[in-house]
């Protein structure tokens, strides 16, 4: 099982990350610096542990079929997060590219200046 304290690390080498904690110690949001957007929360639920990201619908969709351990976010729009269960079957592979993903999504997009 990967550690609370791995996943965190992990989201803290993403550009502009940084750690906050908006409703107790237990839960840990990765935000950007840049816009203050969440891209990762880590927390225990019964026992569990879990990350929430940020998904394109239809692959939030299509992962939550896929895998035992996806589930529709937790404390979050259904829609466009997905929460997932850290546990034994669960690739370490497949959480740093979901969190990734997740970061890719509320990054700010670099603004293309028009010639006029």
């Amino acid at each position: 099982m990967i550690p609370r304290e791995a996943i965190k690390e992990f989201c803290l080498t993403l550009p502009g990350a940084y750690l906050d904690y908006p409703f107790d110690e237990e839960w840990q949001a990765l935000r950007i610096r840049e816009n203050h957007k969440s891209f990762a929360f880590i927390f225990k639920h019964q026992g569990k542990l879990y990350v929430n990201v940020k998904c394109e619908p239809l692959k939030a969709q299509f992962l939550r079929e896929m895998y035992l351990q996806i589930i529709p976010g937790y404390h979050m729009n259904k829609k466009h997060w997905n929460s997932i269960v850290v546990d034994e079957d669960l690739s370490e592979g497949l959480l740093w590219q979901l969190i990734k993903e997740s970061h890719e999504l509320v990054y700010p997009k670099k603004k293309v200046k028009k010639n006029e």
